[in-house]
């Protein structure tokens, strides 16, 4: 005799306890269910037909007895096992159609094949195929409440077929149509039988119930009468126990569905937000301006960042500032020489050199006076102080050489000694007692840290300053450009050794730089920078909490999809991959929609001349914040959607 596809033995179940009331809800069913058998359980409502059913699909387990599906104890299965069964071995068509309302009818029928790995086009070919053979190939396209009530249970007909329905179980096919309709569903029932399938019809409708080849009667939970009992089973060739349970032994754990999944998961996803566009938007809204206010504020902290650094760069920031001093106290200043001038500058990593001598001096023209900083310097000065002319020219190498009175002024110094709106180039100045004749004027560049305001200045030659003005050759200060910015320490280091070999080791020098300045400024603006992003992130965990909120919701109001899915199939995993996947969706979109709406805040802070500097990093830091915040902020929401019981799911309102 032929091993039996289902074989149940004193099954009993029992609902409630501990705090409710138990109520025994099957008591003791024993029964066989054969290859090729057309089987109806009739029984009126209360029956427990219909837990029965639950238990034959492996949707809900027995409180005792024993299951053995293929000569497999369903009790040792595990949820991926159980879940292949019913994706693989059983088709279920219930009374109230159980389509996912945002699907197709295509993509209804689609489903077990999506979680049974079936390549795309295999399985729109094999979709298409079954709707076309039940009579709904101008409908594929149709989502289930533009169907009849006929329609939809064809449709899922079909979807119990899709992997092969080799047993059907049918709970009340025809309980929600009308006559016309459940004739041709049944007589598509009838059709299947006659191919082998085994149809398991569950049916309080005793005419219905005559449709089929075996008639088991059920009634407070046991069964009454058996059609078959004392008769030896009718066994129709086709797939066979032994082979089912090898397919089963092997296609549980090797066969998998992630990527077809993924890509169902995703497009589920779109097809929820976009049939929710409203709550979407919502839910977003918090992700969006999360992400876009910490790409602004941190856009906005470079900016300034860069914005403060650029203004200490036009003071130097790679400037070093070399002058004498007293080596003890009992011993006079030292004295900076130019030759020492000239023995630094063959240094590598000096960039350019420039010995400055200066003081204050009574300026006049004409019957202006006014006391100025004027400044002897090389041809060096506009670019070791990054101080460009912007009327007229700076002095050439030759007017130093020949110590030619003329001079370059700062733009206070024009506004103060001449008449306003008057030309400075041309003019002559008496500077001490010395004509000198302007040939150019600097660009504006203001006070740094408190110091006398630099456009108050006059600069002539160096030679000519010397000569004509202050009398002596040697430097008041020696100002140093280093060639690497990043290593002025290094270039101090450097000129320190060369000045004290040239010393006799004397240490009658002193030298200063801006570095630390600048470094503390960075440090400052960045911890404003991080602080800004900090208060944005805030932001960005409202909307995150936001999602959870809004998953918890789609949970619940989709339990019954939760358990369609997992009637033809889905397991665990599978669920929980929906759901996560639809709630980094949503984090996705929000975060794309809050870079384009920063990048809008960014354009619009330029135009009002705020400084604003985004950087690729800050940009994609926050949309993978965003992304992390669904996938952190999603995974309870979807966890408890996969551990959700399929029989609860799929009966909650």
């Amino acid at each position: 005799m032929s091993v039996p596809l289902i074989e149940l033995n004193g099954i009993c179940k029992v609902y409630g306890g501990i705090d409710s009331p138990e109520v025994q809800v099957l008591r003791g069913v024993s029964l066989s269910i054969h290859p090729g058998e057309f089987v109806a359980i009739v029984g009126t409502s209360g029956s427990g037909k219909s837990t029965l059913m639950n238990i034959l699909g492996c949707l809900d387990r027995p409180s005792s007895g024993s299951y053995h599906f293929a000569g497999k104890n369903v009790a040792e299965l595990d949820s991926d096992e159980l879940a292949w069964l019913r994706r693989e071995a059983f088709g279920f068509v219930f009374q109230g159609y159980h389509l996912i309302p945002s699907g197709s009818a295509q993509e209804n029928v689609e489903m077990p094949a999506i979680y049974a790995g079936t390549a795309a086009a295999e399985r729109h070919a094999r979709a298409a195929a079954l709707l076309d053979r039940l009579g709904l190939a101008s409908r594929t396209g149709n989502r289930p409440h533009q169907l009849s009530g006929g329609q939809q249970q064809r449709v899922s007909i079909a979807r119990a077929l899709m992997n092969g329905g080799h047993i059907i179980l049918a709970d009340e096919p025809t309980g929600a149509l009308d006559s016309h309709s459940g004739a041709e569903v049944m007589n598509l029932l009838d059709e299947l039988a006659s191919q082998g399938h085994v149809i398991i019809l569950i049916t309080h409708d005793r005419e219905v119930a005559a449709r089929a080849a075996r008639v088991i009667e059920i009634r407070d939970g046991q069964i009454v009468s058996d059609s078959a009992a004392g008769q030896p089973p009718v066994v129709i060739q086709g797939l066979q126990a032994d082979d089912l349970r090898q397919r089963l032994n092997q296609g549980a754990v090797e066969r998998g569905a992630w990527k077809g999944e993924l890509v169902e998961a995703l497009q589920a996803a779109w097809r929820v937000m976009w049939i929710n566009r409203f709550r979407t938007a919502l839910t977003l809204l918090g992700i969006v301006i999360g992400v876009a206010s910490v790409v602004v504020m941190l856009a906005v902290g470079e900016g300034s960042k860069r914005q403060v650094m650029a203004q200490m760069a036009a003071f130097g920031s790679n400037i070093l500032y070399l002058s004498g001093r007293h080596a003890t106290l009992r011993e006079p200043g030292g004295i900076v020489s130019l030759d020492d001038v000239a023995a630094v500058a063959q240094l590598p990593q000096v960039e350019r050199i420039m010995p400055v001598i200066g003081g204050e001096l009574m300026v006049r023209h004409g019957n202006n006076n006014q006391q100025f900083y004027v400044g002897g310097n090389n041809i060096q000065f506009p670019h070791i102080l990054n101080w460009p002319v912007v009327a007229g020219s700076f002095f050439t190498e030759a007017d130093e050489r020949s110590g030619a009175a003329v001079a370059v002024i700062g733009q206070k110094v024009r506004d103060k000694l001449l008449a306003p709106g008057s030309d400075p180039i041309g003019q002559y100045l008496l500077i001490g007692n010395v004509p000198f004749q302007v040939i150019g004027m600097l660009a504006a560049k203001g006070a740094s840290s408190g110091d006398q305001d630099s456009d108050e200045r006059i600069v002539v030659p160096y030679t000519a300053a010397a000569i004509r003005l202050f009398g002596s050759h040697d430097p008041e200060y020696v100002i140093i450009a280093a060639a690497d910015s990043a290593r002025v320490s290094a270039t101090e280091a450097a000129i320190e050794r060369l000045m004290r070999q040239r010393h006799q080791g004397k240490a009658d020098f002193e030298l200063t730089n801006d570095a630390a300045l600048i470094q503390a400024e960075a440090r400052t603006q960045n911890s404003l920078s991080l602080m800004l992003g900090a208060i944005a992130a805030i932001s960005l965990l409202v909307g995150g909490i936001g999602v959870m909120n809004i998953m918890l919701m789609t949970v619940r109001e989709r339990t019954r999809e939760i358990g369609i899915r997992m009637a033809t199939g889905a397991r665990q995993r599978d669920i929980l991959r929906q759901f996560l996947s639809e709630a980094v969706m949503l984090s996705m979109v929000g975060g794309v929609t809050g870079i384009v709406l920063a990048l809008a805040i960014g354009g619009g802070l330029l135009l009002a001349d705020i400084a604003v500097a985004f950087a690729l990093p800050a940009i994609l830091g926050a949309f993978a914040c965003a992304v992390v915040t669904g996938v952190v902020f999603g995974f309870m929401p979807a966890r408890k959607a996969a551990r959700l019981d399929p029989v609860k799911a799929l009966t909650s309102e």
